[in-house]
């Protein structure tokens, strides 16, 4: 057949577009070309992109970017230079550095311990208690002593306060007086009685003071009078006793004998010592019965 090819083996079961053959066959021939075309660009594309990872620098430089402008800006004026000047020397432009100011650490203050105030043997500071600024302060009223209230034998209701501190004065009474005229037996007879005398009475004066007399060779014998009233005349009638123009009982010599008591009553014999008093016991102070008289032997 005259201006038509003919259909190959594989299209013999179809029908052979003859019309439109010699367009497929051009298809045919560009495909080689597109796909060798596509793998140039591929791998101009890789080889681009491996060789901007190789220049890319190791680790990223997270400077501000003002410093980066900086980098850039001595980079171009470096390379102005080094274009125009060949002949002269480059001189690399060096940053200095702002020198790093070191904090100096703050040193502890030291406090100084405040001089302890020392304490006077003979005086006492005592600090005055602080109080609050807002808190008045407050007077303490003195606690009122007890009062011991009773009624009097007319029915009459009285107080009187309650004492609940005493301090005794010490009563000091004057010691006796040695009289270099009175016989010295005496005051040894004075002595021998406080020797036997009790702390409290037994109703012996009497008896002990003859007896302190005979002890001390004073007198020779025993007197026989019962009543401590009746031995002034007893002592002055048998004995050589005499009475002194003596009224106080404080101011009778040492040794010297002491009588008590009225017409009614008993009375009470002592002798005079040089702190005090004694017959059957010891005292400071002298009978509160009416002192008839002070006897001794010259």
């Amino acid at each position: 057949m005259s201006g038509t090819f003919p259909c190959p083996n594989f299209f013999q079961k179809k029908a052979c577009l003859t019309p439109r053959f010699p367009a497929y066959l051009a298809s045919v021939e560009k495909r080689p070309a597109f796909l060798a075309f596509t793998t140039i660009t591929l791998l101009v594309i890789s080889s681009g992109a491996l060789r901007a990872q190789g220049l890319a620098p190791a680790t990223l430089n997270l400077a501000s970017h003002e410093q980066k402008a900086a980098d850039d800006m001595v980079q171009i004026i470096t390379n102005k230079s080094v274009q125009k000047t060949m002949d002269k020397p480059v001189h690399a432009i060096t940053k200095h550095r702002a020198p790093v100011v070191a904090k100096k650490l703050a040193q502890p203050i030291k406090k100084e311990p405040a001089p302890a105030i020392a304490k006077d043997s003979a005086q006492t500071f005592v600090a005055e208690p602080v109080r609050p600024m807002d808190q008045q302060t407050v007077s303490k009223t003195t606690k009122r002593v007890g009062l011991f209230s009773f009624k009097t034998p007319e029915g009459k209701k009285e107080s009187i306060p309650v004492v609940t501190q005493y301090y005794p004065k010490q009563i000091v009474y004057p010691f006796g007086r040695v009289d270099r005229h009175i016989d010295s037996r005496l005051m040894q007879a004075a002595s021998i009685a406080e020797e036997r005398a009790h702390a409290h009475s037994r109703s012996m004066c009497w008896h002990y003071v003859k007896e302190a007399l005979l002890a001390s060779g004073a007198i020779d014998s025993r007197p026989k009078s019962e009543l401590a009233r009746d031995a002034a005349q007893e002592l002055v009638s048998n004995y050589g006793f005499k009475r002194l123009s003596v009224t106080d009982p404080f101011s009778a010599p040492v040794g010297s004998v002491l009588v008590y008591g009225t017409s009614r009553s008993v009375g009470h014999v002592e002798f005079r010592t040089k702190d005090g008093f004694v017959s059957d016991f010891r005292s400071k102070t002298p009978s509160r019965r009416p002192l008839l008289g002070v006897y001794a032997k010259l």
